[in-house]
């Protein structure tokens, strides 16, 4: 669990730093897996507005179709 929960970090933080030359949205997120029980915690970019209920929609069905459940979105942020 700890594994996946680094590489969900790395991921994001690589995402997050790659930087974009347009004012980009990323959301930072806390989402879970039931079997096995999993954490994770990362960051998405989004389009479209850069709101808290845009980032929540975008990601419940982002994540659902990996098997995960959003737990909360974070922050969003423009880049």
């Amino acid at each position: 669990m700890r594994q996946h929960f680094i590489l969900a970090a790395l991921t994001g933080l690589i995402a997050f730093g790659a930087g974009a030359a347009d004012a980009a949205c990323y959301a930072e997120y806390k989402a879970k897996r039931d079997t096995p029980f999993e954490l994770y915690y990362s960051v998405a970019q989004i389009s479209g507005p850069c709101t808290m209920a845009s980032a929540r929609a975008q990601l419940t069905s982002r994540l659902a179709s990996q098997g995960l459940t959003l737990l909360k979105v974070l922050s969003v942020k423009q880049q």
